[in-house]
């Protein structure tokens, strides 16, 4: 198996704080809290294409 396709261990704890804190919220409060993750997720993919696309000037 990717080695890069696995959590590191903090990331797993990371995972398991992030499960008890969703099962106390209400549908709206889940649904907000997913919409926010998958835009901080897409900002993080933004970051990295910019990152690797003027890595260039580096070298």
């Amino acid at each position: 198996m990717d080695i890069s396709n696995q959590l590191s261990l903090e990331q797993e704890f990371e995972l398991v704080l992030y499960k008890q804190k969703i099962e106390t919220l209400n549908l709206q409060q889940a649904q907000n809290l997913l919409i926010e993750t998958l835009k901080t997720m897409m900002l993080k993919d933004n970051i990295i294409k910019y990152v690797v696309k003027n890595s260039h000037l580096r070298q």
